[in-house]
């Protein structure tokens, strides 16, 4: 009798499908930030956001790409006026190192509602969970 056993099969995808759960979130790290703790919940997002970072030495970023202070209102145009055609602004992630003082974060926040940017979401991290989350 020639029959094919599958349990050594199923046993091996599982674990391939364990070792992607675990990995998957770890992906997703950029620009590293020292974000605060709040214990707010997280929000939920249909499409992927834009993240503006603030580093711990003042410099910006967009998603990975570093953008200077001279540069980032032409940066923000063209993402408000890519995003004309749909019904509401891109959702913002805005990741702030906690060393950055109130008057920075405050002057991108503006730059984000000159152009028109207006779903922001400050990150930070969970207050006893742990892992960062929008708020």
């Amino acid at each position: 009798m020639a029959d094919i056993n599958v349990t050594p099969l199923v046993d091996v995808m599982l674990v391939l499908l364990i070792i992607f759960m675990v990995t998957a979130p770890l992906l997703t790290a950029g620009v590293p930030v020292n974000l605060p703790d709040s214990r707010a919940k997280a929000l939920d997002q249909e499409k992927q956001p834009i993240e503006l970072s603030i580093d711990d030495q003042g410099r910006l970023f967009i998603d990975k790409d570093e953008v200077s202070e001279a540069d980032l209102p032409a940066k923000l145009d063209a993402i408000a006026n890519k995003a004309a055609g749909q019904d509401q602004p891109p959702q913002i992630y805005l990741r702030a190192d906690r060393g950055q003082n109130y008057g920075r974060v405050a002057n991108v926040m503006g730059e984000l509602s000159r152009a028109g940017l207006t779903r922001i979401a400050l990150v930070t991290n969970a207050g006893e969970g742990g892992g960062a989350n929008a708020r």
